[in-house]
């Protein structure tokens, strides 16, 4: 049945005040690439200098390699995981993708630390090792070592919407290939895969995302990619001028993957031609064994190892007499700016979901287009753009919570008009209309009517902020207040200077919160019968 959406005045006043906060919101979303943009402009000339610089390149280089490498890694890693958990008679299937998911809740920086503990030089292994004669073990920094912890923490990205693709697709055609007498490898790569593209390319882009904006890993493990030499050129030469360079330089590989995936996909359609029925198990009979032995080995190094090296550092810590109560301050502020974050960043997105479902139109698809332009924007880059604009034009507000909970809106908007779109298209428009008819003013109307339907979206999309604000790294480090300490700062102070063990107590509790949701939402997932 076709909803209605409610015939409201083009120029009442609620839309009128509803138009002006959302159209806030989007100016908001752009200030910092037009400051960035306005930066670079001042001296073009040495901007471009810095930006083909050979340092630049080179950084420029390693980071595209890495995106790439960590692209590929995942996809090889996700597909056939995701294929044995939901095409399969794999034992305990439900259990094993619950695990394969857990890794996404492990911060990168959490991971590259735990890596260095277990692979570094004079590390467990290495230690393990020694007796048989092993006196040193392959430097796990550089690029090695960043690919390694990025592609095991970053594959989930891949996994779920592949997973997804694979449980909503058509069993027709397979079986109409298996009628021709394929075979079930050939049908795979024949039939599926080919299905598959849109799904595992999607994931693919998160993941280059991911790594472009990276800075925790890609710092510990000493690898000079462009958001690596960004925070040097800051916090280390203090030249503004050439980190502004870097950062355009990275916004501008940014766009390019996101143009690029557009042409990939090009204007294939994948959609079944008439019902579609659930696809069936395959048997997998003696290759059980060697499925069993794939997923058992991805869920052992990227979710018991971590786990496992936190959770000794942790009992080495407690037994040489360090404290709970380090992290204690800490804590409580990651707890509470994330929070504060959660609460502004759905406040900003509940007039431009509104105005993009209730009133649909030009101005309305421009503000919800530009407020989605945080994706586009690595954490680094948003950052600086506004230790720019903060320090030359509002000094009040130079490192500040205030501006440090702005960054956190423009970087996670993105998530919550997602959340809050979907709990508007759910809400019957014609409860609201009834509410008019009796004669009821549109803010009643919504406070009484609308607003208790959308909580439940709402609330999940301030769940969602409030974890990926928790873990957040570089916009905490370049814009905290002085004095306030974060979890994630943390971490990432204390491992950088090799304080691994005091640096375990704070990564426990990261992934601790940040597993709950991953834990839930796999739980409550259908999986196809």
């Amino acid at each position: 049945m076709t909803v209605r959406v409610p015939r409201y005045a083009a120029f009442d006043a609620p839309a009128i005040a509803i138009g002006l906060v959302a159209l806030a919101v989007a100016a908001a979303m752009l200030l910092p690439a037009i400051y960035l943009l306005l930066r670079v402009s001042q001296d073009f000339g040495a901007s471009i200098d810095v930006m083909t610089g050979s340092r630049a390149i080179s950084a420029l280089g390693n980071t595209v390699m890495l995106a790439g490498a960590a692209s590929l890694g995942a996809l090889g890693i996700a597909v056939p995981a995701a294929w044995l958990t939901t095409r399969t008679d794999l034992p305990f299937a439900r259990l094993w993708f619950v695990l394969l998911s857990l890794p996404l809740a492990i911060p990168s920086y959490v991971a590259a630390m735990t890596l260095v503990i277990f692979l570094g030089p004079r590390g467990v292994l290495q230690g393990w090792l020694e007796p048989l004669g092993v006196d040193r073990l392959p430097d796990i920094y550089g690029f090695w070592g960043a690919w390694l912890a990025l592609t095991l923490f970053t594959f989930p990205y891949v996994l779920l919407p592949v997973r997804a693709a694979l449980m909503s697709m058509d069993r027709s055609l397979e079986e109409a290939a298996r009628s021709l007498g394929k075979s079930n490898l050939v049908t795979f790569v024949r039939v599926i895969l080919p299905q598959l593209r849109p799904a595992a390319v999607a994931g693919a882009l998160l993941v280059a995302l991911y790594v472009l904006s990276d800075f925790g890993a890609v710092s510990i493990m000493n690898f000079p990619s462009l958001s690596q030499q960004i925070y040097v050129q800051y916090r280390g030469t203090l030249d503004r001028d050439a980190a502004a360079s870097l950062a355009m330089l990275l916004v501008m590989v940014a766009l390019v993957i996101v143009v690029a995936e557009g042409f990939t996909r090009g204007r294939a359609r994948y959609h079944a031609v008439a019902a579609a029925r659930r696809p069936v198990r395959i048997r997998l009979g003696r290759w059980k064994w060697a499925g069993l032995v794939y997923v058992s080995t991805i869920v052992g190094l990227a979710l018991v190892l971590p786990i496992g090296i936190l959770g000794w550092q942790v009992s080495q810590g407690l037994s040489q007499g360090e404290s709970v109560q380090a992290i204690r301050s800490a804590s409580i502020n990651s707890a509470y700016v994330a929070g504060f974050a959660a609460v502004v960043t759905v406040a900003a997105a509940l007039p431009v979901s509104y105005l993009a479902v209730r009133r649909p139109g030009a101005f309305s698809a421009i503000i919800e287009r530009v407020s989605y332009s945080g994706y586009a924007l690595p954490g680094i880059v948003i950052a600086l753009a506004l230790v720019f604009f903060g320090a030359n034009y509002a000094p009040v507000l130079y490192q500040t919570l205030p501006l440090l909970v702005f960054a956190y809106m423009v970087l996670f908007l993105p998530q919550a008009l997602g959340t809050t779109r979907a709990g508007f298209l759910q809400i019957n428009p014609r409860t609201e209309e009834a509410g008019r008819s009796l004669g009821r003013s549109p803010v009643y109307v919504f406070f009484r009517v609308t607003l208790p339907q959308l909580l439940p979206g709402m609330s999940a999309a301030g769940a969602l902020v409030f974890l990926t604000v928790i873990k957040e790294l570089p916009a905490t480090l370049l814009l905290s207040p002085i004095g306030f300490d974060t979890l994630a700062v943390q971490v990432w102070s204390l491992s950088s200077e090799a304080y691994f063990t005091r640096a375990a107590f704070a990564a426990s509790v990261l992934v601790l919160i940040s597993a709950v949701p991953m834990v839930i939402m796999a739980i409550r997932e259908r999986t196809p019968a």
